[in-house]
């Protein structure tokens, strides 16, 4: 077998935008932020949560909004 073929595996803190935090095996680093866990995700809790899609809205519309305007003329 080829030696240091797979990239370094490390211990890594996991930290959710709800607050929840919990360790992971991860290639990807030491720390790794994400938006939604099973902690506060709707499959795992059984609630209905709306996930703040808006910030992802407004960057679709600030790039490609002018696109739109442009064909409207």
């Amino acid at each position: 077998m080829k030696k240091d073929l797979h990239p370094p595996l490390h211990n890594s803190l996991v930290k959710c935008a709800c607050g929840n935090e919990f360790q992971s095996m991860s290639t990807a680093g030491e720390s790794i932020m994400v938006e939604v866990c099973s902690q506060c995700h709707p499959f795992f809790t059984g609630q209905q949560r709306f996930v703040d899609s808006a910030g992802r809205i407004d960057r679709f519309k600030k790039k490609y909004g002018q696109l739109d305007q442009a064909d409207n003329s």
